[in-house]
């Protein structure tokens, strides 16, 4: 006799699952393992199917990681305060991917090679294009701008989370070697090449990006 409340599925019938649930749950698994550990696989065991019931909601891993980039975005492309300078609607737009990948553990790894074409992605492109536009830039000047800005964001924000856990070991490495006789202009910028303060580089950087731009 059934006593428990869960429910149940007719024996032979294959589990059910909604691409929603399984991005939801690929990324909760990134954020305890890592990404190296997500395999189909180990997401299919996690959701409680058969691999092949995610083949078809994802043709490829990297289908699978295209969406879970899509997901991360949400949020980004509200629109930044009207009473901003372009200037400062940049940095708050960068400043909000770098947020987004940041909340998840190797968030940078999953957005990295991703060409979603989600609505997220999509209306994070479509505000940072819009606000380079609206500066006065072309068309073509306003995307290749917003491709420098995602990029430079991407490659700090992979720097910021490779180096993790082990980057007061590295700066220390980093600090006894330079040498002030054999590295003279290294070593009076050391305090700056061996801190760990990247909210600090990456606003440094950006702010460089986006002087450039005007």
């Amino acid at each position: 006799m059934e006593t428990s409340s869960t429910p149940t599925r007719s024996r032979g019938r294959p589990a059910k699952m909604a691409a929603p649930e399984a991005v939801a749950t690929a990324l909760r698994l990134v954020d305890e393992e890592g990404l190296d550990a997500l395999t189909m696989r180990r997401l299919a065991t996690a959701l409680g199917v058969q691999v092949g019931t995610l083949y078809r909601h994802f043709a490829t891993k990297q289908d699978l990681l295209t969406a879970m980039a899509e997901e991360m975005l949400a949020g980004c492309a509200d629109p930044p305060p009207d009473q901003d300078t372009w200037q400062e609607q940049v940095i708050e737009l960068a400043g909000r991917l770098r947020a987004a990948l940041l909340r998840r553990r190797d968030g940078a790894r999953i957005y990295a090679g991703t060409h979603a074409a989600g609505p997220n992605t999509l209306a994070y492109a479509e505000a940072l294009v819009g606000v380079l536009r609206g500066a006065g830039r072309s068309a073509e000047s306003a995307a290749r701008s917003t491709l420098a800005i995602v990029h430079f964001t991407l490659g700090h924000t992979l720097e910021e989370q490779a180096v993790g856990s082990a980057a007061d070991g590295a700066a220390g490495g980093l600090y006894a070697a330079l040498e002030p006789g054999r590295y003279p202009n290294l070593a009076a910028a050391a305090a700056t090449l061996t801190s760990a303060d990247y909210a600090r580089h990456f606003a440094h950087g950006l702010d460089l990006l986006v002087r450039g731009l005007g």
